[in-house]
């Protein structure tokens, strides 16, 4: 009878401990995908989705650090299945534009420039020239983009951005928000 007791005492345990193992397991494994799932966006893998209609000016407001620049239209990028980041970083400070909407103005910050550049600008719902059809299109001085689309921490801009050698070319900017 002893015997059999102690058996059962001894399942008991083994069977807890077997319990508490798998459970640590599967925690560590949840750790583990959430780590993964943050470093995907980090790399700048958004699923990113053109805006249906207009999007509120206001969203725009802030500062935006550019994450990352695809040659070419936003169709383009979408239809591409591993598109080229041409976005190699700044080695001097950070590509950054900040947008104040209530005041019609955006500054952008050139990487290792020391005067940024301000441009008053009009944010409208119109014809795209390039594309007709119409977008949510920010016209400043120089020139105009379009806004893809535009969230809490991201924001997608499709225009004619300054590429290495210094010619505008067609391109897809990904920004981040820092302020």
């Amino acid at each position: 009878m002893k015997k059999l007791l102690l058996a059962a005492v001894v399942a008991v345990l083994m069977q807890s401990c077997v319990v508490s193992t798998a459970a640590k397991v599967v925690k560590t494994a949840g750790k583990v995908a959430v780590g993964a799932v943050k470093t995907t966006v980090h790399t700048i893998d958004w699923t990113v989705k053109k805006a249906n209609g207009k999007i509120n000016e206001d969203r725009l407001d802030g500062k935006w650090k550019v994450a990352a620049l695809y040659k070419g239209s936003f169709e383009d990028y979408e239809n591409s299945k591993n598109p080229e980041n041409l976005y190699q970083g700044c080695s001097e400070g950070q590509e950054v534009y900040e947008f104040k909407a209530k005041k019609s103005k955006f500054t952008q910050y050139s990487c290792g420039v020391a005067d940024p550049s301000t441009f008053k600008y009009t944010y409208s719902w119109e014809k795209d020239p390039t594309t007709g059809e119409k977008e949510n299109m920010v016209s400043y001085g120089p020139g105009y983009f379009n806004v893809i689309n535009a969230d809490s921490k991201h924001l997608v801009l499709e225009g004619y951005f300054l590429d290495e050698g210094g010619t505008k070319v067609r391109s897809t900017c990904f920004l981040e928000k820092i302020k």
